[in-house]
């Protein structure tokens, strides 16, 4: 088994889309410890099995509402360390807020469905919470600044940008990466965008995500 294997416990009700979800996993050398179809599973898996991740749908039995991310927090509440990624078909504020504030102890990932059929943007984003980050789908992102657009318009272009990244829990090296300049350029952004925005600055990468989507989603 790789070094970096995981221990995953899988909740979605959608058999095929079940089916997908694990065939990546293993593909890329992960573990399935339990795969469920409904919330009370999910509970009693993460109980027995304690993996080092949970992946989750939303919106599964019993009530094929918010039972999914209902289940999540509870199990966050009963191990405040556990890393949890949660699965949606479509944006929902609501739920990325209730997601987000989880806390900071354990990583957090809020994907979109359609984000799967990217395999390795996916494996990356579990890869990436587990690790006690927090990832959220880059749809997520814009719409949550599409709102805010009155105080980002302090930002110039390549802020926006810069604070995008920022928000989908980029570090300021991976940045400079996808926008193909310097990380000192990036450093001296990131400091203009929390100066801007009045946020706190924070060394710690996992603080300054929550703080830049607290704002974004005020």
């Amino acid at each position: 088994m790789p070094l970096n294997s995981l221990s995953v416990v899988l909740a979605e009700d959608s058999p095929l889309m079940r089916d997908g979800l694990v065939g990546v996993l293993t593909r890329f050398g992960h573990r399935l410890a339990a795969e469920v179809g409904d919330a009370d599973s999910l509970v009693e898996a993460v109980r027995t099995h304690r993996p080092d991740i949970v992946v989750t749908d939303i919106r599964m039995p019993p009530d094929h509402s918010d039972d999914g991310l209902r289940a999540a927090i509870a199990l966050r509440r009963e191990h405040p360390a556990l890393p949890v990624l949660v699965l949606s078909q479509y944006v929902e504020q609501s739920y990325a807020a209730r997601l987000l504030d989880l806390g900071s102890d354990g990583g957090v990932g809020y994907l979109l469905k359609d984000r799967v059929s990217a395999v390795t943007e996916f494996v990356d984003a579990v890869t990436r919470v587990a690790a006690g980050e927090t990832v959220v789908d880059p749809e997520v992102v814009r719409q949550l600044l599409h709102r805010r657009q009155d105080p980002l318009r302090r930002l110039t272009p390549r802020e926006r940008e810069v604070l995008s990244l920022m928000a989908q829990g980029r570090a300021n090296a991976a940045i400079a990466r996808d926008l193909y300049v310097t990380e000192a350029a990036v450093n001296k952004h990131v400091s203009a965008i929390l100066q801007k925005l009045d946020l706190r600055v924070d060394g710690e990468g996992h603080r300054r995500v929550l703080a830049v989507l607290a704002y974004l989603r005020a």
